[in-house]
């Protein structure tokens, strides 16, 4: 019986028929060692950071186990579909286009069993698996650059530090004396942004363009934001004790989460990149300058935010009491969105880290003497770009977001402790259930009563999740009122309101909430105010803020 060269090719290699049981057991029995180790050691990282109170960092673990869990799909997809996916041909034509190579080789060079049918196989079955170990390689390398990246960006900002603490002295508010009047042009932040070419759009781009290698983040720059941020967020006896660097190194490790994920949309530029890793196109001669080109305008589009604020401090008054007062909005950010910046950075870092997979991998796999790189230029490029970019991300981009992503219109919930976002996430659940159920006046967490919007079965969770303005509340009972919370690193002062009345919900800035106490607060007769009781209460100051986009899940 004759034996064809498939089953022939087949044949060569043993089957577990006829692999030793000793054998099969070793090789189990090491994958499933080094298995339980990694899954330990992330064990113990994720212990660690809920013991340092690292919730976000902790979060951000959590996410990249989901990317190890879609690896491992993925690994099954491939492993599965191996056979299936080896076996579909196409045109002897199409496969030879787009080849990352130049290298013209004969279709029966190599086995093909499609040859048969007078065509080639789409993807061979060995091509299958070296694709499994590249997408592997691609995920390790992404968290890898990520989590260098953040290291590198804190460190920088470990030297703000030392401004933060800078602000307690006597020595600070002697020379930063609220009450002195001063020329904007003669503050040492005007000095710095009210230059003569900060007026033309053109000129002001190209001097940020080059400001942000030479001290991205000085240190008028971060007190100056610093004090536009309490300032227009928070109420004047809190504003000496907030602690701004703890808040944005808290937002940093936040935001850490969207960085170091592979979204859809990124996972489809992947797909992209793999395709114009084609010889015709010469992707290594542009497609590694494209991160940097995205990292150098997102450095200098933050270095103009920052001259804007000044430039509008100056047209306000010439004259300006203490400190430069900086207005932060969302209106300084493309499109009034700042979370645009944190997109556009998780791009880059991912284009990075893939560049710099694909190197390593086709450096492993085909050593640097193939068709891979068989320009030096390659190398060089690749290499270069992904240290440069990797310093400058580092060291200048992620700093510069960190402290002016702050200057938006909206406060982020980082600036809730612990503690607190735990109480308003336990407060946000209650009133869900007692809304579901239709008795939250009457088994609120808060003694309430029905109609304001810190009570009862209007209580404030519209102000802590969002929901449609029609779902629970009406335009007239959709108050606006203030803010009463502890929270980390804030003096205590106490204080009690009598009386608040509240206006339209339209235009609302100020969301009120009490301290989670036992026992339950008297209920008043009025349906427009609430009157707090006489005795004493617990230390609270009031902070202005938007909660309206805080999500507690």
């Amino acid at each position: 019986m004759d034996v064809d060269d498939g089953d022939y090719e087949r044949k060569k290699e043993r089957a577990l028929e006829v692999t030793p049981t000793w054998a099969v057991a070793v090789v189990v029995f090491v994958i499933l060692a080094i298995s339980i180790v990694l899954e330990y050691i992330l064990h113990l990282i994720g212990h660690w950071l809920h013991n340092k109170q690292k919730k976000a960092l902790g979060e951000a673990l959590e996410k990249i186990k989901a990317e190890l869990m879609i690896l491992g799909f993925i690994s099954l997809l491939l492993t599965v579909g191996q056979q299936p996916i080896s076996d579909i041909c196409i045109p002897s034509k199409v496969g030879r286009t787009w080849h990352p190579c130049n290298k013209k080789t004969a279709d029966d060079y190599y086995y093909d069993p499609c040859l048969k049918k007078g065509k080639v196989q789409m993807v061979s079955f060995y091509g299958i698996h070296q694709l499994h170990i590249f997408i592997f390689v691609l995920a390790v390398v992404h968290v890898l650059y990520c989590l260098l990246t953040l290291i590198l960006g804190k460190l920088k900002m470990r030297k703000w530090r030392a401004w933060e603490d800078e602000t307690k002295t006597l020595e600070y508010q002697y020379h930063h004396d609220p009450e002195r009047f001063r020329f904007a042009r003669e503050t040492t932040f005007g000095r710095r942004h009210l230059r003569f070419w900060s007026n033309s759009t053109v000129l002001l781009w190209i001097g940020c363009f080059f400001r942000q290698f030479f001290r991205s983040v000085p240190k008028v720059d971060y007190l100056t934001l610093r004090h536009g941020f309490i300032n227009t967020h928070l109420p004047h006896d809190s504003q000496q004790q907030f602690d701004f660097h703890k808040y944005i190194s808290r937002s940093l490790e936040e935001d850490f989460k969207v960085v170091v994920g592979i979204s859809p949309v990124v996972w489809f530029f992947a797909v992209l990149l793999l395709l114009t890793n084609t010889h015709s196109w010469k992707a290594y001669l542009w497609l590694p300058f494209i991160p940097l080109i995205i990292i150098l305008i997102i450095g200098t589009k933050l270095q103009v935010i920052i001259t804007q604020m000044g430039r509008r401090t100056h047209e306000m008054a010439d004259v300006v009491k203490g400190t430069p007062m900086v207005q932060p909005g969302d209106d300084l950010f493309w499109f009034g969105r700042p979370k645009l910046v944190l997109l556009l950075i998780n791009f880059v870092l991912f284009q990075n880290a893939f560049q710099l997979a694909y190197f390593l991998w086709s450096w492993n796999k085909f050593g640097l003497d193939s068709c891979f790189h068989e320009r030096p230029e390659d190398t060089v490029i690749r290499l270069t770009m992904a240290v440069v970019i990797e310093v400058l991300c580092s060291y200048v981009t992620l700093p510069l977001y960190a402290l002016v992503t702050q200057m938006g219109s909206r406060i982020k919930p980082t600036i809730f402790s612990e503690d607190v976002a735990k109480a308003l996430k336990t407060w946000h659940h209650t009133a869900k259930k007692n809304i579901k159920h239709g008795h939250s006046a009457s088994n609120s967490p808060f003694s309430s009563r029905p109609g304001t919007p810190l009570h009862g079965s209007t209580s404030p969770m519209h102000l802590l999740h969002r929901y449609p303005e029609n779902s629970f509340y009406s335009p007239s009972n959709s108050p606006r009122a203030g803010s009463h919370f502890e929270h980390e690193g804030w003096a205590n002062e106490s204080s009690h309101r009598n009386e608040q009345k509240y206006e339209d919900a339209d235009n609302f800035r100020r969301d009120e909430m009490h301290d989670i106490e036992e026992g339950e607060i008297e209920e008043q007769s009025t349906s427009s105010s609430t009157q707090l009781p006489s005795g004493p209460r617990p230390d609270r100051h009031q902070h202005e803020a938007d909660i309206s986009e805080f999500t507690f899940k």
